[in-house]
């Protein structure tokens, strides 16, 4: 279908034999160098692993990369601890109580636990995590002058009917206000905890594969885009264009359609997440709230939580001994059979 020639219009095999029969008989040439026959391929030793070499530059496709985030917020945790570290020991010093801890831990009497996992994370601690990462992205930018799309700009496309200021470009958004945003848009759009995760991913292969870089006049039309094609791909009942217009009342859909194309485009219509890339975005945005005494909300163990911890470990336990058995040899070598061996008693 769309060939020159069609499996429609191809020769009889009368035809097919006659050609046959006018091709010459092959003979063998002489011994050629590899530089004579233009296949003077490297070994397979010699060439570099091109998965390695873009590892450091694709976190998002590779599992094993370390995401950019987590690399721009170690700066400020640092310096955070550090502060930290000063301020107990002066109270250690001045011989002040720290005041009530925040942080539960659990006592022989009641286990705290925490019900955010990997495939169940908890929504609004997750957004919150993500919104903390977005900031450590604007704050810690690179300042080498990368340039800045116009279907990003703020001013050239604004969400809103208000003026645009004239130092947009210039005020850092603080985490708050980043993780109202996007609150909003998860709150309104009914969007899950996984796809908050899914939307750092995309921010952070649109950031690689088109090399720019966020900044205060940009952010929230990457995170809007970002969003747009996370609930797209992730939710089976994707939100339309048209409903965010809803949420942000003075875009027109046109210009969501827009944004999401060229978004598209940016990362090369490559939208795959891998399952060794989520749970590597999730398990970094938990060393990250961590770091930031972000503490997740811990609650007691109940009766009836305990209860359901031990069905599903039961049904764990169950399932993996079938596949113990399963694996198990059926044959054994008689080179390695020491079993004794009977023989029939000789009565005389």
């Amino acid at each position: 279908m769309g060939n020159a020639t069609s499996c429609c219009v191809s020769a009889s095999p009368k035809l097919r034999r006659k050609a046959h029969s006018r091709l010459e008989p092959y003979q063998p040439d002489a011994e050629l160098s590899r530089e004579d026959t233009g296949c003077n391929l490297q070994h397979i030793s010699d060439r570099e692993n091109i998965d390695d070499l873009n590892m450091e530059s694709n976190p998002s496709d590779h599992p094993r990369a370390s995401t950019i985030f987590l690399s721009k917020s170690q700066t400020d945790v640092a310096v955070a601890n550090k502060r930290v570290r000063e301020k107990r020991k002066s109270l250690y010093i001045n011989h002040k109580h720290p005041g009530q801890l925040r942080r539960k831990y659990s006592s022989c009497s009641t286990i705290f636990l925490d019900e955010s996992t990997v495939s169940q994370p908890n929504l609004k601690y997750t957004i919150k995590c993500v919104a903390l990462a977005i900031y450590y992205h604007i704050k810690n930018r690179d300042t080498d002058g990368r340039m800045l799309l116009d279907i990003f700009d703020e001013k050239l496309h604004p969400l809103s009917k208000s003026e645009v200021p004239l130092d947009y470009d210039k005020r850092d958004p603080e985490q708050k206000q980043i993780y109202r945003f996007v609150r909003t848009l998860f709150s309104a759009a009914q969007l899950t905890a996984e796809c908050a995760i899914v939307t750092l991913v995309y921010l952070e292969r649109l950031l690689t594969y088109a090399e720019i870089d966020i900044c205060p006049a940009n952010w929230k039309r990457i995170v809007l885009g970002a969003i747009l094609l996370a609930s797209k791909v992730w939710d089976d009942q994707a939100v339309w264009n048209v409903d965010y217009c809803q949420i942000l009342k003075d875009i027109a859909v046109e210009d969501m359609n827009e944004l999401e194309r060229q978004f598209l485009e940016l990362l090369q219509f490559n939208i795959n997440v891998p399952s060794s890339v989520y749970a590597k975005y999730y398990f970094d945005l938990r060393s990250l709230s961590e770091a930031n005494s972000l503490s997740l909300p811990l609650e007691p163990l109940s009766r009836d939580k305990a209860q359901k911890l031990e069905a599903i470990s039961g049904l764990c336990d169950d399932k993996y001994k079938d596949l113990r058995k399963a694996n198990k040899k059926r044959s054994v070598s008689t080179d390695n059979v020491n079993t004794a061996r009977w023989a029939p008693a000789i009565v005389s």
